[in-house]
C-alpha cells in the first residue's frame, strides 16, 4: 500500500507539507495520555476538516468574491483556497468551460444588485464583443404590449447558472422564460453596438457645419441617387400620395432634394435615425399633412431594418372621441412612430342651440381630446394651418367658441392666434423640456391655379419646380402669429419653417394621379378634382425628414 505521503502528494509540483503537518498531528496527539482529552481532540480535528471541505466545494452565491474561482475567470490565482485543496485532492481540477460555438452568445455574469439596476452582458472571448449594457428600468413604449413596463428584449440569462441567487415565488410565477440564444439574437447584439457608435460618429461628424446652418434658406438641386426608397416599395403610402402607382408618367419630382446654401443636409440614415429612436416615441399630431409626413418617415424606416415582419402597425385606427390615432412599432428597437389626426390643435365639438338644432364648433380654449394620449412621447412633431382656409373657419361665424360664449363673428387669424395660444399654454404645462423635444411643422405651400380645391383648381401639367423666386407666395400671416406664439412659450419649440421651400415645388402635388379608380361623376370631368396641397410620396416630404434627422443630431444629447 501506498504510503500517506505517496497518497498526498500535491500536484504540480507542489510539497508535502500536508503530510507533515499530519504526522505532527497524530505525534502531538498521542501524547496526550487521558482518554477524554484525546477523544475530544480527535472529533474537533474531524468535525474542522468536515466543516472546511464542505465550505470549499459550496461556494457562495456572490461570483464577485474573491475568494472562489469563477469557471469564467482567466486568472486561476484569484482563488486562495483552489491552490491549498489541490494539495488534498488532486483529482479535482479547474478549467474553463469550452465554447461549443462562437455564435452562442454566453452570458459571463449578470450584476442584478447594482443601484441603478443595469445588466451587463458579456460574450465570449472568441466574438471579441463589446460589453452592452441595458437598462432595465426603462418603460417600453409600445402601445400594445401586454406588459408595458417590461423591456421587448429581456436581460435575463438565457441558462441557469448556480451563480445566481435565488427568485421568490412570486419572480417564478411572474418571469416570462427568456428565448435560447441564436445567432439572430447575437447579430442584434453586434448591430446594437456598432449602430450605437454611428449615432455618436454622426453627431460628431455633423456637429459643427450644422450649428450655424439656416436649412431653410436654400434651392431645390437634382440628385440622381434620390428617392430614399423605391416608389412603390413602401406598402402603407395613402393611396391618395401614391402617385406613380396611380399612373403618374413622370419621376423627375423625385429626385430633386433641398439643399441650404450654407450647408448641406446628412443623407437620412434609417439605421441611425432608428438608433436615435431606440426606447423612445415619436408622435406627429396634426393635419392630413402631417400624416403626409409621418407616412414618409415611417417608409424610410422600415426600408432600413433587417426584418420588416418586426415592423407593424400597433392596432390599426384607434379613435379618441373622434381623433383617430395610428403608431408603427420598430420592435427591435423598442421603439414608435405615431400619428394623431388634430387638424386644428384644439378641439372639436357640437351644441345644440335654442332651437335644438346640433352646431359644429371649434373649442378655441380647449387642446385636443387625443392630447393626453401624445403629452408622455420624447419626440413631438406639431401643425395646423390648412383647415383654417376652409369656407367656415374662414367666415367664422357662428363657429368660434370659448367657454358657453360662441362668437357670432370672430375674424380667422384672431381665432387662430387663440388657438395656438391654446396650445402653447398646455405644451408648457405638459410638457418636459428635460425629457422631451417639440417641434412644429410651417404651412405647407398649395398650388392650385384657377381655383381652390373645391373650385377646380389644377395643377396637373406641373413637372418642374418654381425657379423665379419672383414667383413664390408671400409669407403666410399665420406663420407670423404662430412665431408669435412660440416666443411667448417657456418651453422650447424648434420651428421647421417649411413654407418657403415648398413653394417652390409645384411640380410635387399629386394633381390628377390621387387615386386609380374614379367615381362616375369623376371621369366625367376628371380634371375637376385635382389635389395640390398633399404630396407625392416619395417626395417633399422626405426633405422635411431629412432636416427632422438633422436637428435630431443636434439636439438629441438635450434629452435626459
Amino acid at each position: 500500500m501506498a504510503s500517506a505521503a505517496v497518497k498526498y502528494m500535491p500536484i504540480h509540483g507542489g510539497t508535502t507539507t500536508t503530510t507533515t503537518a499530519t504526522a505532527e498531528i497524530k505525534s502531538f496527539f498521542s501524547s496526550l495520555k487521558p482518554r477524554k482529552t484525546s477523544t475530544f481532540a480527535y472529533a474537533f480535528v474531524i468535525t474542522f476538516v468536515s466543516f472546511t471541505l464542505c465550505f470549499a466545494f459550496s461556494p457562495s452565491p456572490n461570483s464577485s468574491s474573491p475568494w472562489f474561482f469563477s469557471p469564467s475567470d482567466n486568472n486561476t490565482s484569484a482563488s486562495h483556497f483552489s491552490s491549498t485543496f489541490s494539495y488534498i485532492i488532486p483529482n479535482i481540477t479547474s478549467t474553463k468551460p469550452t465554447n461549443t460555438s462562437s455564435d452562442t452568445l454566453v452570458p459571463v455574469s449578470v450584476n442584478s444588485t447594482s443601484p441603478s439596476k443595469n445588466s451587463t452582458l458579456q460574450a465570449p472571448a472568441p466574438e471579441n464583443r463589446t460589453p452592452v449594457t441595458k437598462d432595465t428600468t426603462f418603460e417600453s413604449p409600445i402601445v400594445n404590449s401586454n406588459n408595458p413596463s417590461q423591456p421587448l428584449f429581456s436581460d435575463k440569462s438565457p441558462t441557469g447558472s448556480s451563480n445566481q441567487t435565488q427568485t421568490t415565488d412570486d419572480d417564478v410565477r411572474n418571469q416570462t422564460a427568456a428565448p435560447s440564444p441564436s445567432k439572430a439574437h447575437v447579430s442584434f447584439v453586434d448591430l446594437t453596438v456598432n449602430s450605437s457608435s454611428s449615432v455618436k460618429q454622426e453627431m460628431e461628424k455633423w456637429s459643427e457645419s450644422l450649428k450655424e446652418c439656416e436649412f431653410f434658406d436654400g434651392e431645390w438641386i437634382k440628385d440622381d441617387t434620390y428617392p430614399l426608397y423605391e416608389p412603390g416599395s413602401c406598402k402603407l403610402i395613402d393611396e391618395q400620395f401614391n402617385c406613380i402607382s396611380n399612373g403618374r408618367p413622370d419621376n423627375d419630382f423625385q429626385k430633386l432634394k433641398w439643399k441650404p446654401k450654407k450647408c448641406s443636409l446628412p443623407r437620412l440614415n434609417g439605421g441611425v435615425m432608428l438608433e436615435m429612436l431606440r426606447g423612445r416615441r415619436l408622435a406627429f399630431v396634426g393635419d392630413s399633412l402631417n400624416r403626409n409626413m409621418w407616412e414618409s418617415l415611417v417608409c424610410m424606416l422600415k426600408g432600413s431594418v433587417k426584418d420588416e415582419s418586426k415592423v407593424y402597425e400597433a392596432r390599426g385606427r384607434h379613435h379618441f372621441r373622434g381623433e383617430a390615432e395610428y403608431s408603427f412599432v420598430f420592435q427591435d428597437y423598442n421603439c414608435t412612430v405615431e400619428f394623431f389626426v388634430s387638424p386644428f390643435l384644439v378641439q372639436e365639438t357640437e351644441i345644440v342651440d335654442k332651437k335644438g338644432t346640433k352646431k359644429e364648433t371649434l373649442r378655441l380654449d380647449l387642446v385636443g381630446k387625443s392630447s393626453e394620449q401624445y403629452k408622455g412621447a420624447d419626440i413631438i412633431v406639431f401643425n395646423t394651418g390648412h383647415w383654417w382656409t376652409h369656407e367656415k373657419t374662414s367666415k367664422g361665424e357662428d363657429y368660434y367658441q370659448e367657454g358657453s360664449n360662441v362668437y357670432h363673428e370672430l375674424a380667422v387669424l384672431e381665432a387662430f392666434r387663440k388657438a395656438l395660444t391654446t396650445w402653447g399654454r398646455w405644451v408648457d404645462k405638459n410638457v418636459n423640456p428635460q425629457t422631451s423635444l417639440v417641434f412644429f411643422r410651417g404651412y405647407s405651400a398649395t398650388h392650385f391655379s384657377g381655383g381652390q380645391w373645391n373650385s377646380g383648381g389644377a395643377c396637373d401639367s406641373e413637372t418642374e419646380p418654381i425657379k423665379n423666386e419672383t414667383y413664390l407666395t408671400p409669407y403666410p400671416s399665420k406663420m407670423k402669429v404662430l412665431e408669435g406664439v412660440l416666443k411667448g412659450m417657456r418651453t422650447p419649440v424648434t420651428y421647421l419653417n417649411i413654407t418657403r421651400l415648398t413653394d417652390y415645388r409645384k411640380d410635387g402635388h399629386p394633381s390628377v394621379y390621387r387615386k386609380q379608380n374614379l367615381s362616375d361623376k369623376e371621369k366625367e370631368t376628371p380634371l375637376l378634382y385635382q389635389d395640390c396641397s398633399h404630396w407625392c410620396l416619395p417626395g417633399v416630404p422626405d426633405s422635411w425628414n431629412e432636416i427632422l434627422y438633422a436637428e435630431l443630431l443636434l439636439k438629441l444629447n438635450q434629452l435626459g
